[in-house]
């Protein structure tokens, strides 16, 4: 017997991911060795200092019971003192602090809390794909704003129209970028700010590549004076520090968006692991070969931009996060055709921009989760197309 789904799970749009994984798989059958640029996902290992608190907090009887809905309030103290550190924001880790699953855990979450349906939720396009999701599970309607290049992917958030805004419930920011790497200045920010205040609008930012970068620090949304009344940042320890499959992360900000949250968590999930936790105080205290992390994907980044240019692509270096966002080449057909070539023809596996949204057409998403030789290497492939 097959039974149907949700409506609200027929309305999903495939996730590009899991397809993605599926084409690389349909060329390894073949016997292919496949150079995978695809899923940004930290190829090195977590430093040795946070696996090694893991492992005393692993031993502590007190850590194998169910963990607070909210977090330990040691983690979401640490939280507090890093964002402390890093920009002067301060937080209180009783209202203000919620510890996740993975960032991704929280965005999926938060229109579920806040959302009804009908409701508007604005989102980048190109954008991360949780987002327009998050937004169909809760039947809301994802209205797309574009990012475009000349205005250095930052939305103009003018364009969005009155009866858009009078329906808007959330808008999505996330800087640096997802696909395109782009960097947000603290103008944009407090206009942003501003702006959902003037609409009352909740104001989402995803903020989990702030520390992957090569240039200027980035801010954070909270930096903004005000920020607190309209919104929520969401930040993860997976880019961060490697730790991916760990599934840790944190929201920050208004105390009732917060609530609101773990309002959702406290019937879906009990809570974060205890030891990873622990593990995640490591992280935010000592910050364990986050500069040599930098260093790394800045010679990446640097080997691989030299090879597009070589090989004829317009591109530019990122300034942020881990991703070269590129242009298909003259005459290369669409993002997904392009990159349905350079996967069958080179062993090349790229993101087709297409997959963030209707305004990623004509550009691809490369990732620089593997060594400088094998960038360099994929370059070599890609200019053979």
């Amino acid at each position: 017997m097959e039974f149907s789904l949700a409506q609200r799970l027929q309305n999903l749009p495939p996730y590009l991911f899991a397809e993605l994984d599926e084409a690389k798989a349909r060329e390894l059958e073949k016997g292919r060795r496949i150079i995978d640029l695809g899923v940004g996902d930290p190829d090195t290992p977590t430093p040795k200092p946070i696996i090694e608190r893991l492992k005393k907090a692993a031993e502590d009887p007190k850590n194998h019971q169910y963990p607070s809905y909210d977090g330990m309030l040691s983690f979401r103290q640490a939280v507090a003192n890093w964002y402390k550190r890093r920009f002067g924001v301060e937080l209180n880790p009783q209202g203000e602090v919620l510890t996740l699953i993975g960032s991704k855990e929280g965005i999926g979450h938060l229109p579920l809390a806040f959302v009804n349906p009908g409701e508007v939720v604005i989102v980048s396009d190109p954008g991360y794909p949780v987002y327009s999701g998050s937004t169909i599970m809760a039947e809301g309607e994802p209205y797309s704003l574009t990012l475009r290049e000349e205005d250095g992917y930052l939305p103009n958030l003018e364009e969005i129209p009155s009866d858009v805004l009078k329906k808007a419930k959330i808008i999505f920011l996330n800087y640096p970028n997802n696909p395109t790497a782009a960097v947000a200045p603290l103008d944009f920010f407090e206009k942003a700010v501003a702006f959902a205040k003037e609409h009352k609008i909740i104001l989402c930012h995803d903020a989990a590549y702030s520390e992957i970068y090569y240039e200027e620090p980035p801010h954070s949304i909270m930096e903004v004076d005000g920020a607190k009344d309209v919104a929520i940042e969401f930040h993860s320890l997976s880019k961060t520090f490697n730790m991916t499959g760990w599934r840790i992360g944190m929201a920050v900000g208004n105390p009732s968006l917060i609530a609101g949250l773990k309002k959702i968590k406290t019937n879906v999930d009990s809570g974060a692991c205890q030891f990873i936790q622990e593990a995640g105080i490591e992280a935010l205290e000592t910050e364990p070969g986050l500069k040599e992390l930098r260093e790394m994907y800045k010679r990446r980044r640097d080997v691989f931009v030299a090879g597009l240019k070589k090989a004829g692509f317009k591109v530019d270096p990122p300034k942020a996060a881990f991703y070269v966002w590129f242009p298909v080449p003259e005459g290369g057909g669409s993002s997904m055709e392009f990159a349905t070539k350079a996967l069958t023809e080179a062993g090349v596996l790229l993101t087709p921009g297409v997959g963030f949204g209707k305004g990623g057409e004509g550009y691809v998403r490369a990732t620089l989760t593997v060594t400088e030789e094998v960038l360099e290497e994929a370059a070599e492939r890609l200019a053979k197309l």
